[in-house]
């Protein structure tokens, strides 16, 4: 039997400027399910994205899945894309291990902590105010250069880590420190600054987007300082549920996290197109 792609739609453009196609998976011109591709709206042109797969119950685990993601990298090939996503919910072990026999690999995770009504205290000598119009500016030139180089370690161009550097926080930042929504704070531990923290409160949680010990005080606690003060801002906010990003490899802080109660809600996957 031959598993093939038909395209259920003409080829999206949207106003973000990705791009995106619906396609029957079909067996012998027998729909069995769909696969949704598109391209990445954080990443570019360059990569690819799938959006979601379905495969009828009747027909898994007779390796139409399979076929059909190896189809569509071809058709991310035909679209000049250089590597290709998924973003995979927790449970989803199926799709997680479909996707590594094609050989994508774990990127990032998204977690998410639930959190109480009680806001946990800081640890004794620690204190936080929020971070000075000056120090904001001299954070997000530093804060630019670490973005961009940690995705230039994961294989992006330099050209296109800068590119997606400037483009995430003029669109998370569009007024700088006085953006709606955002929370900029300096902790400090027996008056000494010690790390900084960038929390937005989104309507139904709040996220972490950035959290930094200073280098003269790595390994001393203020990380985990830092995170209990993201807690007391969110449930002092209203907000219940309390995310963030790690990236594969950053063992410190995915122990930090787990340690915290955080849990995983999705995967972020990718795969070099040869």
């Amino acid at each position: 039997m031959t598993t093939t792609l038909r395209p259920a739609e003409p080829l999206q453009q949207h106003p973000d400027g990705t791009r995106s196609r619906r396609f029957q998976v079909c067996v012998n011109s027998r729909p069995v399910g769909e696969i949704h591709l598109g391209t990445s709206p954080s990443l570019g042109d360059s990569v690819a994205r799938v959006i979601g797969l379905r495969i009828a119950e009747p027909d898994r685990r007779r390796g139409r899945g399979t076929v059909a993601a190896l189809a569509a990298e071809e058709v991310a090939r035909d679209w000049g894309c250089t590597r290709i996503e998924a973003v995979v919910p927790a449970a989803a072990d199926d799709v997680l291990g479909l996707l590594g026999a094609l050989g994508y690999t774990l990127r990032n995770r998204g977690l998410e902590k639930r959190l109480g009504a009680v806001s946990p205290e800081l640890p004794p000598g620690s204190r936080a105010r929020p971070m000075t119009g000056a120090e904001f500016d001299a954070w997000r030139e530093q804060e630019g250069e670490r973005y961009a180089h940690t995705w230039k370690r994961r294989g992006l161009s330099e050209a296109a880590a800068r590119a997606k550097s400037r483009n995430d926080h003029a669109r998370l930042l569009p007024h700088g420190c006085a953006t709606e929504g955002m929370v900029f704070s300096v902790l400090e531990h027996d008056g000494s600054r010690v790390g900084t923290l960038w929390l937005a409160l989104e309507e139904t949680r709040a996220y972490v987007y950035d959290v930094e010990t200073d280098a003269a005080h790595r390994g001393r606690g203020h990380g985990r300082a830092l995170m209990l003060l993201a807690e007391r801002q969110a449930i002092g906010a209203g907000r219940p549920v309390l995310g963030l990003n790690v990236f594969a490899g950053n063992t410190p802080a995915e122990r930090l996290y787990a340690s915290l109660g955080y849990e995983t809600v999705t995967r972020f996957l990718w795969k070099t197109l040869v």
